[in-house]
């Protein structure tokens, strides 16, 4: 994959689909989970999505249950915890593994281009934000929420 809009995803709705779309966009890419002990940070993702959306952000969250098999549920299940508990309207994706042999090849594409490209996503709610020309600028740690003062700046500055 030469540019991450080139890879192949699949929507909430089970539809294939390339990252094409958001194109020009600054996305913010987290692989979240609804049994996590970081799964509060879904409401702080959803208040940047409306605060930043209209300046072009997009939050794109990939459900995954790599980590202590924290994400069980199906992509109905998901849509529901996150709809009903946290209001969330920004864009979810099929599950995806994020690490490990069956890597999705987006989180292969993340991490490789990251300042980090040995290093495996560690946890749930790790944080990748893409810049308006498709490149990654920035890789935030789960454990970064989404309010944190660094996070909101580099969003900010890439708007």
């Amino acid at each position: 994959m030469s540019t991450i809009y080139e890879i192949n995803v699949t929507t909430a709705g089970g539809e294939s689909a390339t990252l094409s779309p958001y194109k020009g966009e600054v996305l913010l890419i987290v692989n979240v989970a609804s049994k996590c002990g970081l799964t509060p940070q879904y409401e702080g993702l959803e208040a940047l999505n409306k605060q930043f959306k209209d300046r072009g952000l997009r939050i794109l969250g990939f459900p995954s249950n790599d980590f202590a098999g924290q994400e069980p549920g199906t992509m109905e299940e998901i849509q529901a915890f996150c709809s009903i508990n946290y209001g969330v309207t920004f864009d979810l994706f099929q599950k995806v593994h994020a690490i490990g042999e069956e890597r999705h090849p987006l989180y292969t594409w993340l991490t490789t281009h990251s300042d980090q490209p040995e290093t495996e996503v560690t946890w749930n709610f790790e944080k990748f934000l893409i810049g308006r020309d498709g490149s990654l600028i920035g890789r935030f740690s789960p454990k970064v929420v989404p309010n944190d003062e660094t996070l909101v700046a580099a969003i900010e500055q890439a708007l």
